[in-house]
């Protein structure tokens, strides 16, 4: 017997971290060097088939935290799990994750999450320490290496995110 699941998993992070562009590449297997902000939120789905399980996760890419454009409490409602998203070359974008992550338990209480250190084949312009990375990982946050433009380890993220909604 077969099951499928409906999940809301919401993208967060600051602005221009990749969040559009790891959708994109996750979706639709594509990646655009076109710069594009998101206004709100864009709402994108996929179904991943985790053995006898389908989950449709419906992936709500929420515009950018920026110090003057906080991300509303009303798009993280109902959420089932998250992405947070760090930019590998802006070491300053850990201080939204972290800010974004106390908000969102506030807001939807303890659920899945990891987090995407994105941008990871930028290797000359990288900002995050080996300490920075295994700071995120005492506080017991899974952290993968990803790129939206190669694609390297998006699937990966974005499966394992789906495995921590099987029941």
């Amino acid at each position: 017997m077969s099951l499928t699941l409906q999940k809301k998993v919401c993208l967060l992070g600051a602005f221009a971290v990749g969040k559009t562009s790891l959708v994109s590449r996750f979706v639709k297997g594509i990646f655009s060097e076109k710069y594009l902000s998101t206004m709100g939120v864009k709402i994108d789905r996929k179904n991943l088939q985790i053995g006898d399980v389908t989950i449709n996760m419906m992936l709500w890419d929420i515009h950018g935290e920026e110090s003057n454009k906080k991300v509303p409490a009303a798009y993280m409602r109902g959420t089932a799990a998250y992405l947070l998203v760090v930019d590998g070359t802006r070491k300053s974008t850990i201080a939204a994750a972290c800010e974004l992550h106390e908000r969102i338990r506030t807001e939807a209480g303890d659920i899945p999450f990891v987090v995407l250190l994105n941008k990871c084949d930028l290797q000359d312009e990288w900002q995050l320490a080996e300490s920075d990375m295994e700071a995120m990982q005492e506080k017991g946050w899974e952290c993968f290496l990803t790129s939206a433009c190669s694609g390297q380890n998006v699937d990966a993220a974005f499966s394992r995110l789906a495995e921590k909604l099987l029941p």
